[in-house]
């Protein structure tokens, strides 16, 4: 990095900014429980997290896509996630920390996710977290790694691409922000797969911790 500091931060949600995991674990095995199977490891289900509702439904029950099966059991998992969204899920510290100062220094931020909004917006409700934008799977017509959705929020938030720092823990945070002319910060604490090295994504800079990624805010 440069040096300079950003005049806004865009965060994706799960994994990046808000630690969902346990919540989505919940649900997935909610889903393993509805079919008579027992419980998958937490870490197997956290790796996942971030490929969204049908990579869960997939892990857990072996249907992909195109199963008839699939949307149901989707559905299924997404309710139960709905009945308790923010039970155990928080922002990683000291993160928390980080966007109370940045608040009180009138700088602004936002959240840009693939998440619904239907989901996205009571978490972030219940959390007590006052992002100046947020950009949802179902507000635009195009989604992460369209860069669109941060443009978009670049906007809202009155700012130039160029100023902002996207910061997010999958390939496609990066490649929508490299794409949208902003600073790709790739996190290692998120939801990242045994077999996917976030360093060898087309970041500007990388932070394995959120500690890390603060001290150097």
């Amino acid at each position: 990095m440069n040096g300079t500091t950003p005049q806004a931060l865009l965060f994706d949600l799960d994994g990046t900014l808000v630690d969902t995991a346990p919540d989505l674990a919940r649900a997935t095995n909610a889903l393993r429980h509805h079919h008579g199977l027992a419980d998958l490891p937490y870490p197997l289900i956290r790796s996942q997290v971030s490929n969204g509702g049908s990579a869960l439904v997939k892990l857990a029950l072996g249907l992909d896509l195109q199963h008839p099966d699939h949307g149901q059991a989707r559905q299924f998992l997404l309710d139960r996630y709905g009945e308790g969204l923010a039970v155990h899920s928080k922002v990683f510290p000291p993160l928390d920390e980080l966007l109370q100062r940045w608040e009180a220094a009138r700088r602004p931020w936002g959240i840009v996710t693939n998440k619904p909004r239907v989901y996205a917006a009571p978490l972030i409700e219940s959390l007590g977290l006052r992002p100046g934008a947020l950009l949802c799977a179902d507000d635009l017509p195009v989604r992460k790694p369209h860069p669109e959705p941060l443009l978009e929020a670049a906007r809202r938030l009155g700012v130039e691409a160029r100023e902002c720092w996207y910061i997010g823990d999958h390939l496609r945070d990066m490649e929508a922000a490299r794409a949208a002319g902003m600073k790709a910060i790739a996190v290692g604490y998120g939801y990242i797969a045994d077999d996917d090295d976030y360093r060898q994504w087309p970041a500007d800079d990388w932070f394995e911790t959120a500690e890390s990624l603060v001290q150097a805010l």
